[in-house]
């Protein structure tokens, strides 16, 4: 059952800073661009570089999330000997704890990862857009003779004391670590994937949970102990597109950018590596004679009457006529009723927008505040939804939200 090298993908996170759209949902079960969910781009990764073993650690609100997972089968990760597994925190003869920690959750996972015998780990994020060959990092890693390897990219100096930043030499070798600094020295972010020698990560993971002041968190834990032990590690430099959708802002961006694949450096259009998702069993899409769609994704099952300009539809969304949709996400199952007008917004999957209401509004500027509208919530007919509004309940009839 030995295995060259496995994936551990943290996928419990509870997503805070979207609000609404993960009250009820695991932020990498949240839907992205039309057919996907976030966690289909690290699973469509791992079978696309040649991995065929992924343990999926779950915590926060997993029912959607194993259920959307169950066999693996779309990501062709329904396998005898290795495939998908969802890994949940789960009751020991020592007792039971919730994963405390990036580095925890690995840590009470040792036994499964020891089931493939691996020579390497590499360590995926569940809540990032990113089309990546994990082959290539791991080549770059057994050529270098590292240790530890993490995944890095450039960003603009102004924005460097937001993330976690790799201080390397001419050869690559990381020398500092910068956990959001005030004073940057390197402007090299980590991207949160990492690839270990089994043997070291495991020695590493024993002695931070033996630790009782530990944070049981990679950034904070295990790499600062690396680099005291002055271990080989080194920083992979990624060229390609990515992007931490933690934010309503920035996983609005990134749905507006699928639609310009040739200018954003994401295409979910091309053949040689494809995003794979679960299908979702809905009919073709439907455009009627009064419906127009400009420069949008329409995803199967939807039903067009209305005007649908630049935006993103999920499967089986219906837009009657008379309706205005514009500059906005709009998630699985959703009604957008007669005259109503949905634009520069995130509208949740199972949403009723009733007649003549009004979601959001196109910024002036350019650059603007978006409205989010929570799973199955009722906007009443002729009601009022601002532009920053953030909407988990229903609105009655007429009724403004600003």
């Amino acid at each position: 059952m030995a295995k060259e090298m496995i994936a551990m993908l943290l996928a419990g996170g509870q997503g805070s800073r979207l609000y609404a759209l993960t009250q009820r949902l695991a932020k990498p079960a949240v839907p992205f661009g039309g057919k996907y969910r976030i966690i289909d781009f690290p699973l469509s990764n791992c079978v696309n570089s040649g991995i065929d073993t992924v343990g999926i650690l779950t915590q926060y609100q997993p029912m959607v999330l194993n259920e959307y997972i169950g066999n693996g089968q779309p990501w062709d990760l329904d396998r005898l000997i290795g495939g998908v597994h969802v890994l949940p925190p789960y009751q020991k003869a020592s007792g039971s704890d919730w994963y405390k920690g990036t580095a925890n959750a690995i840590y009470q996972n040792i036994p499964f990862i020891e089931r493939y015998n691996p020579k390497y780990v590499i360590i995926l994020s569940g809540d990032q857009i990113c089309k990546q060959d994990y082959s290539d990092f791991l080549r770059f890693h057994k050529e270098k003779g590292a240790e530890f390897s993490v995944a890095v990219m450039e960003v603009p100096w102004e924005e460097a004391s937001r993330f976690g930043l790799m201080v390397t030499d001419e050869n690559d070798k990381i020398t500092a670590f910068q956990e959001k600094p005030k004073e940057p020295k390197s402007n090299l972010a980590s991207m949160g994937i990492y690839i270990f020698n089994w043997d070291v990560l495991k020695k590493y993971l024993i002695e931070d949970e033996a630790d009782p002041e530990s944070e049981n968190d990679f950034g904070k834990n295990v790499i600062p102990s690396l680099l005291r032990d002055g271990r080989d590690m080194y920083a992979y430099h990624f060229s390609g597109y990515w992007k931490d959708v933690g934010t309503i802002s920035s996983l609005w961006e990134a749905n507006m950018e699928v639609l310009d694949p040739e200018h954003s450096g994401i295409n979910l259009f091309e053949d040689d590596w494809k995003i794979y998702s679960r299908n979702s069993g809905k009919t073709g899409h439907r455009i009627l004679d009064t419906g127009v769609v400009e420069n949008s994704m329409v995803t199967d099952g939807c039903r067009i009457a209305g005007h649908v300009k630049h935006s993103i539809l999920f499967s089986g969304v219906s837009v009657e006529e008379g309706a205005e949709i514009e500059d906005a996400v709009v998630m699985g199952g959703t009604v957008i009723k007669k005259g109503a007008s949905v634009k520069h917004c995130i509208v949740a999957e199972n949403v009723v927008i009733g007649e003549n209401a009004v979601v959001g509004e196109m910024p002036k500027d350019g650059a603007g505040s978006v409205a989010t509208i929570g799973s199955g919530v009722y906007i009443g007919d002729g009601a009022k939804v601002g532009p920053a509004a953030m909407i988990d309940q229903n609105v009655k009839d007429g009724e403004e939200q600003w």
